[in-house]
């Protein structure tokens, strides 16, 4: 019996880990599309990257939405969700009624802090998997996607309350095992840097991307479109971001009451690692300004200064970049109503 696996969401992130887990034959790949449906319906995806060279990723079913998906009757084995998460737009957990069985496990591929939380509240017996990934990809056009740089891809079950001393019950051991099995599809399709972790760990690990993430995502914006190259060869904004990053580094171990492991690097190996990034790729929340739409500022921002809040810390950095950003985000959106009650009257 072949495994059976739906990605929600195939943009450029969810595509390009759905091509390499297409490489398994034991697997089968499937896709909810939406703006790209009738490319990738017609002829796949087509992948072009430096490591993996240029191929065609043609899924088992392509479904235009999630009822689709649902009318199919297949049992899904895991559900893969790279689709961006906006709490504050929706709650894209409820796309998943109706496609979540008894065995079906889903891998949460998402930028921020607390998005398994609403999953976790609508399935509580099912098993979630937290991921993290530094992938830098883009699709240019409708099924066509550039795979830039890196691959690495961090998972761990999501069992709240945990420690790596904590002696697990029966489905805290079946996540696990989920978890351990997918890494192993990822590492099977060729995604050496597949790395598992417990579930204290995995969430130190998202606290170390949300100090990439909350520094050079909302820079790019505030500084007119800058990419995290030209952000880190700035003088002063090189300052401004070591200073946003070496906020959230110091706060995060206060937070999980456990030191973040030495491995993981500093502010400054971050900054200077980003200072021979030449691709040009602009963060994702630049490209969605850009785009006019709303951007990840909830799970990137907010959540983590609301965490933060509840142990009674405050990151002022952060703050400064949430306050700022969510108004600009609001006064855009306004200008945007009264712009359509105009063309009305």
């Amino acid at each position: 019996m072949p495994t059976n696996i739906l990605i929600v969401g195939a943009g450029a992130v969810g595509a390009f880990y759905a091509s390499r887990l297409s490489t398994l034959p034991s697997l089968h790949i499937s896709c909810i599309c939406r703006s790209n449906f009738s490319a990738v319906s017609a002829s796949g995806f087509h992948i072009t990257s430096p490591k993996y060279g240029s191929s065609t990723f043609v899924p088992t079913h392509t479904f235009s939405s999630p009822s689709a998906a649902r009318s199919s009757g297949i049992q899904w084995d895991y559900i893969l969700v790279s689709t961006k998460a906006l709490p504050d737009v929706s709650d894209d957990s409820e796309i998943l009624e109706g496609l979540v069985g008894e065995r079906t496990a889903i891998v949460l591929v998402q930028n921020g802090l607390g998005v398994e939380e609403p999953y976790r509240k609508r399935f509580p017996t099912a098993v979630i998997l937290s991921a993290v990934t530094i992938v830098s990809a883009a699709q240019n056009e409708p099924g066509i996607i550039t795979h830039n740089r890196w691959t690495r891809i961090s998972i761990g079950p999501y069992l709240p309350g945990t420690t790596d001393s904590t002696s697990l019950d029966t489905p805290g051991r079946n996540a696990v095992a989920r978890n351990k099995e997918f890494v192993r599809f990822l590492q099977e399709g060729e995604v050496k840097d597949a790395e598992e972790y417990s579930h204290a760990k995995l969430q130190m690990v998202r606290w170390h991307k949300i100090a990439i993430n909350a520094s050079m995502n909302p820079s790019s914006v505030l500084s007119g479109g800058s990419t995290n190259n030209s952000m880190t060869l700035d003088p002063e904004l090189y300052i401004h971001l070591f200073g946003i990053m070496n906020e959230v580094l110091s706060t995060a171990p206060k937070v999980l009451g456990t030191p973040l492991p030495k491995e993981f690097a500093t502010a400054e190996r971050i900054l200077e690692s980003t200072k021979k990034n030449t691709s040009g790729s602009k963060p994702s929340m630049l490209l969605d300004w850009e785009a006019g739409k709303r951007m990840e500022l909830e799970v990137i921002l907010g959540n983590p200064i609301r965490i933060a809040r509840e142990k009674g810390l405050e990151m002022p950095r952060l703050q400064t970049l949430y306050a700022l950003l969510k108004m600009a985000q609001n006064n855009r959106d306004a200008q945007k109503e009264t712009a359509k009650t105009k063309s009305r009257l």
